[in-house]
């Protein structure tokens, strides 16, 4: 069996041939994303990693499984993987460690805009102590989650300890949340919870129906000051929107770590604004999410190759294209 990787490696110290012990037998090939038609031949499974994988690859390959390492999605033609007999599946974020490597990062994030971390830090090279920022405190302030899922779920554990009153927005408020919430409400009470917290944090899952969710109406609906973390997906957030209400300073700050378009324009006024904290989609990039997601995936390639219906699959098919 063959699988091949839409990039060539997963970073610059960390090599898809680190996955040959979980998958013994097979061959392990990659890739830059935009050549993956052109290295379709005796191909099995396409992890797309960044790379499209669209109608065209779809229909002139002979695999039979699309295979994120990972979650999103976004990039692979579902429904022409379904009309040609292919599946797709992930990997879980509650599963893979995505989860929890996010759900961290976007606590530094919050942490380093309460606390005003970047201009300390010029504070102190310039030897400008008598004039420290006054940061402030997650122990009397209200954190809005969007999104429930594996992210938002593990943030909320991880931030209970801190002290604020958290509440969250999901698409399906009847599944409630963790234990440490203390409201769970539909996207329908986003205009009235947007006003009561200090710090609004966007975990929300990409869709066709909520593109832009973070737009000029909902940065208005903000308390003034308020703090804004994406770790989700760009394009859930209007950027234009965003960069005019902090240049207003009706958003006080925001911590990103995914754009509309990556990878990211460093020198764009939004990624240089001096009350932005930017990162380059490092929220699930650690070594114990590659540890576990590479577990995950090999263990449901494997399954793959032994006839069995892969965990995770995100569509049905009538038939399986083999």
């Amino acid at each position: 069996m063959k699988v091949l990787f839409g990039r060539e490696q997963i970073s610059a110290d960390l090599s898809w041939e680190h996955l040959a012990a979980h998958l013994p037998g097979w061959d392990i090939a990659s890739c830059p994303p935009g050549k993956v038609a052109d290295h379709l031949d005796g191909v099995d499974v396409i992890c797309p990693f960044g790379a499209r994988i669209e109608a065209p690859v779809i229909s002139s390959g002979s695999f039979g499984l699309v295979h994120q390492f990972g979650v999103g999605l976004e990039n692979v033609d579902i429904e022409t993987a379904t009309r040609l007999g292919v599946l797709v599946a992930r990997v879980p974020g509650d599963v893979g460690g995505n989860a929890d490597s996010c759900a961290e990062l976007a606590v530094l994030l919050l942490l380093a805009l309460s606390r005003r971390l970047d201009e300390s830090r010029i504070v102190l090279a310039e030897r400008r102590w008598p004039e420290r920022p006054v940061g402030r405190s997650l122990l009397d302030a209200t954190v809005l989650i969007v999104g429930l899922g594996a992210i938002g779920a593990a943030l909320a554990r991880r931030l209970a300890p801190f002290g604020p009153r958290l509440v969250g927005i999901r698409a399906r408020p009847e599944l409630g949340g963790p234990a440490e919430l203390e409201l769970v409400a539909g996207p329908d009470q986003l205009p009235e919870l947007l006003p009561q917290a200090d710090a609004v944090m966007c975990c929300a899952v990409l869709h066709d129906g909520n593109e832009g969710m973070f737009g000029p109406a909902e940065f208005a609906a903000m308390r003034p000051g308020t703090l804004f973390v994406n770790v989700a997906r760009g394009r859930l957030v209007d950027e234009a929107a965003l960069l005019a209400a902090l240049e207003s300073g009706h958003v006080g700050g925001a911590g990103l770590d995914v754009f509309s378009r990556e990878p990211a324009d460093p020198q764009s006024a939004l990624v240089q604004h001096p009350s932005v904290i930017a990162t380059p989609h490092i929220g699930w990039h650690t070594r114990f999410m590659f540890a576990q997601t590479s577990e995950a995936f090999a263990a449901n390639l494997m399954r793959y190759s032994r006839g069995e219906q892969p965990l995770w699959t995100v569509n049905s098919v009538s038939f399986r294209r083999s």
